[in-house]
């Protein structure tokens, strides 16, 4: 794997270490600056809307723009929005911070998985963008307990310029290390083995070719809207899940609060196995690999329902939960690249897709609860959701097989 991916992974984990770190600082937060617990969880749920919007609409601005020059662009926003929030002198300026950092969420990993997949041989595309991604899983593993460890002894405006710093070494990394600028070598595979398909191999010093345009004529693909539905829901049922999962372990499973941090961690290391696991099994068969991924969730999702009373079996059950449920990262990605023919736009509407999925998730698993059927409920809605995205993956790996493909386009 190219120095390159190891400073695209590095910026993934400062992102990813933004968008957790802050669950742990929520406390002092509103503290520090005389808000309320909900006006403080704003900078979560604000976040998170800011990811959707941004993914798409930043994307499509710089769809001409070099997508080198782009991700150093992105770091930099990330950069100038986390030091935002370190010198934030009220609520106002840190939930800006939180904004302009979010914004380039998306965009991040929608093009960086674009050249991430362009510095390695095309079968190694999916295990490309699992490297890029493992920065990710491994902020969900280290990033509560990172914020609290932190705040708790030099205050929550610590963590936020330690995350600062971590992007400054991340646009240090991206300036040099990925080919394309101050005479950095081409990937080795370059001349060898091309990509079969020119968008998505384009150098990551080129400009993509078409523009917007060309961007949003992906969409008129059936493969790549039957791809992001599959993500939404994928997702939506295991974050529906997960967003309960405190409540769950402490109500039902006899777990105290002080267990939750390292069960979390438990959840975590799933990630960073399914994440690498799953994209070294979908540069072998992809869409294989995305079916038994999703499948294998909605049963651990089941029995964890049913046996969310036992300690041994919660500890596993999250286990598993967190690596069936990345394992269908990398190959999503790949995925809907492929079908949209290397639009940036496309990659970044597979993150947005995420989120909106996680806020459907989350809002049906609140449902089920406030309708009485315990802290259990969420599982099992997550389990169902999760069955339709198996449904519709079936469907896509279905159609992306039929001999003629002449239904690949919507119209």
């Amino acid at each position: 794997m190219p120095s390159g991916l190891i400073a695209l992974a590095l910026g993934g984990f400062g992102i990813g270490l933004t968008e957790f770190l802050i669950a742990a600082l929520l406390p002092q937060v509103a503290s520090g600056f005389g808000v309320s617990e909900a006006a403080a969880g704003r900078l979560i749920s604000g976040y998170a809307l800011s990811v959707a919007i941004g993914a798409i609409v930043l994307t499509a601005a710089t769809a001409r723009l070099p997508r080198k020059a782009v991700l150093v662009g992105l770091v930099a926003l990330f950069v100038i929005g986390n030091l935002l929030s370190a010198v934030a002198p009220n609520y106002p300026v840190m939930l800006l911070g939180r904004i302009v950092a979010a914004l380039c969420h998306g965009s991040f990993f929608g093009i960086g998985s674009l050249v991430a997949r362009s510095l390695v041989a095309p079968e190694r595309k999916s295990r490309a963008v699992a490297v890029m991604f493992a920065g990710l899983t491994l902020a969900n593993v280290l990033g509560v307990p990172f914020g609290a460890l932190v705040g708790e002894r030099w205050g929550w405006r610590a963590a936020f310029w330690a995350v600062t710093a971590i992007g400054v070494f991340a646009l240090a990394g991206i300036v040099a290390l990925v080919p394309g600028w101050a005479g950095n070598a081409p990937p080795p595979h370059a001349k060898r083995l091309p990509d079969p398909d020119p968008d998505v191999a384009a150098a990551p010093d080129a400009a993509p070719p078409g523009g917007l345009r060309a961007e949003l004529r992906a969409f008129r693909s059936w493969q790549v809207w039957l791809t992001l539905t599959a993500t939404a829901l994928g997702y939506g049922g295991m974050f529906g899940a997960f967003t309960y999962l405190a409540y769950t372990v402490t109500e039902v499973g006899g777990f105290s609060s002080t267990d939750v941090a390292w069960l979390l961690m438990v959840y975590g290391t799933g990630l960073v196995v399914g994440n690498l696991a799953g994209g070294r099994a979908a540069d072998q068969a992809r869409d294989r690999t995305l079916v038994l991924a999703l499948a294998g969730l909605a049963v651990t999702l089941t029995v964890f329902g049913l046996l969310a009373g036992s300690a041994v079996a919660t500890v596993i059950l999250l286990f598993l939960m967190g690596v069936f449920g990345f394992a269908s990262v990398p190959g999503m990605i790949t995925r809907v690249t492929d079908h949209a023919r290397g639009a940036a736009l496309a990659a970044s509407a597979n993150v947005s897709a995420s989120n909106i999925g996680n806020a459907l998730g989350a809002w049906l698993g609140g449902v089920a609860i406030s309708a009485g059927l315990g802290y259990t409920a969420p599982l099992y809605v997550g389990a169902g959701i999760v069955a339709l995205s198996v449904v519709v993956m079936v469907v896509a790996a279905k159609r992306d097989g039929a001999p003629a493909r002449q239904t690949e386009h919507v119209g």
